[in-house]
């Protein structure tokens, strides 16, 4: 039977991101992908590709999962991407709480380009406050383990490992910190953390530069693997795979960063 995954997350009109970066990587996976958009977002190209970002209406994201929960009868695991207000945030709390989804993947985005930083703030503190508690797997970048961490900086890998611990000491059942090449360490390097198991998962370094859905394609890729039934360290090992081949085949274009590209993984 094939497994159903629900992204949770913003429209990147590009492709490169988001719920559309979301339902390649299902798919490439063998996962049925279905959606529920929380935002749009888009490169500005005449201000230095910066975020234009447009919010969707609470009620109509709590409709999307509705429809999805109602068309397929279960969802198998569900990822949650960009939300960018607490509105949105509390919309998902509610979601969450009432179908009591077995596996949820939180890709928390805790900043968001083009919002106030008071605005920011105040969305930062309601994902932890209110999202964080019901992920059974949370995948924060280096930046976003340290917020969540609350650490002022991360610099080896045994500082990596501190912070991991410390995010699964709030509750997340299992945590992928994920440092990338930013450690230096010539791998792209992250740490798994579930209490019992600790794993430092490092694979050949595709080069430093900014690959746009990188990230989505990560979580993307575990939130299927999950679904299909593997472990968390089981879903963390394919993904780091899945993302080095999306790297390694990435797309080309105007823009200074290159996006993902998930067509070529075969597992």
């Amino acid at each position: 039977m094939t497994k159903i995954a629900l992204t949770i997350a913003g429209s990147e009109a590009s492709g490169g991101a988001g719920a559309q970066t979301d339902l390649k990587t299902f798919h490439q996976l063998g996962v049925f992908g279905c959606t529920a958009l929380t935002c749009i977002v888009s490169f500005d190209p005449a201000n230095g590709w910066g975020h234009r970002f447009v919010p969707i209406d609470p009620q109509v994201i709590s409709d999307q999962i509705e429809a999805a929960v109602g068309v397929h009868g279960r969802i198998d695991a569900v990822k949650i991407g960009m939300l960018g207000t607490p509105a949105t945030i509390e919309a998902v709390e509610a979601a969450l709480k009432k179908y009591q989804f077995d596996k949820v993947v939180l890709d928390p985005v805790l900043i968001c380009k083009g919002q106030e930083a008071g605005a920011a703030l105040d969305t930062d503190n309601a994902l932890r406050e209110k999202l964080l508690p019901l992920a059974t797997m949370t995948t924060p970048n280096l930046f976003e383990t340290q917020i969540l961490a609350g650490v002022d900086e991360i610099t080896s890998v045994d500082a990596l490992i501190d912070a991991a611990k410390r995010i699964h000491a709030q509750g997340v059942p299992a945590v992928l910190a994920k440092a990338g090449t930013l450690l230096n360490t010539g791998t792209a390097l992250d740490v798994f953390y579930d209490g019992d198991t600790l794993e430092v998962l490092e694979v050949p370094a595709v080069g430093k530069e900014r690959v746009s859905g990188a990230g989505c394609t990560l979580a993307a890729a575990i939130t299927a693997e999950l679904a299909k039934g593997a472990t968390p360290l089981e879903a963390s090992r394919t993904a780091k795979k899945v993302v080095v081949s999306a790297i390694e085949h990435r797309m080309h274009g105007n823009a200074p960063f290159d996006c993902a590209y998930q067509g070529y993984y075969q597992g």
